[in-house]
């Protein structure tokens, strides 16, 4: 499969939409302690530019396997994985790293944020790693806090802001390097339902704004705020369809 293959595939003269995410016979084993689990057994995905997708399935489905493979956390036993039209599946610790940074923004559940670190200095991070000098870094730093609507809070600390600020905190650094995709681990499974309700409006605004979302979820309520959901069972995809627009 060349890269162009891997990015745009057509029907006749019909450009079809830009793959993101494309994943071919994706299989990933573990070895626990000489039994082998199948956690992925071949999974078949393809994700085009500015989807919103929540994947879903019971404990032991395989969706954290994935999702780690697709951050990039993690390579494949066997099979294929494009990001961006890039190969992924074959590269090196130091090549998945820099490909992280680049091309991945990160939700975790439980938002990761560096607890003695303002706001501005926990989304400056990923630019910090990237090499941006100073004040090109904060500029950016406080544009995405503005985005989540969190310019007021900028020098506040994680204890000084609620859940739902610390989210959107955790939401602006995955956005502050402009990613291909936005990785959600169960964002609101630190939240009451309210505040759930809102981070997931966000997301809704985001993936209006154009940005690309794949949300890991064991809860529908949530899952229903995407547009497709993927359902893993066992390690394959079970189900696969549109839910919204």
């Amino acid at each position: 499969m060349t890269s162009a293959e891997a990015m745009t595939f057509r029907t006749g003269d019909t450009p079809l939409p830009e793959i993101v995410i494309l994943t071919h016979k994706l299989t990933r084993d573990y070895d626990m302690g000489g039994e082998v689990v199948h956690a992925l057994r071949g999974v078949e995905i393809q994700i085009a530019r500015n989807e919103f997708v929540a994947v879903m399935g019971p404990s032991g489905s395989g969706k954290s396997t994935l999702m780690n493979l697709v951050g990039c956390l993690d390579t494949p036993t066997a099979g294929e994985y494009w990001l961006n039209g890039q190969k992924v599946s074959d590269l090196s610790d130091d090549e998945l790293a820099r490909i992280r940074n680049k091309e991945i923004g990160f939700v975790f559940q439980t938002f990761n944020l560096l607890p003695r670190a303002n706001a501005l200095h926990n989304v400056e991070l990923p630019l910090i790693y990237a090499g941006m000098p100073a004040k090109e870094r904060r500029d950016k730093a406080a544009r995405a806090l503005e985005h989540v609507g969190l310019g007021d809070r900028m020098e506040h600390r994680p204890n000084e802001l609620s859940g739902g600020q610390r989210q959107r905190v955790a939401i602006a650094r995955a956005l502050v390097n402009d990613p291909s995709i936005l990785l959600a681990d169960e964002p609101t499974g630190n939240l009451d339902s309210a505040t759930g309700a809102e981070i997931m409006k966000l997301f809704e605004e985001l993936h209006h704004s154009g940005q690309t979302i794949v949300l890991v979820t064991h809860e529908q309520d949530i899952a229903a705020h995407a547009f497709r959901q993927i359902h893993l069972r066992d390690g394959l995809v079970e189900r696969d369809q549109k839910t919204r627009g």
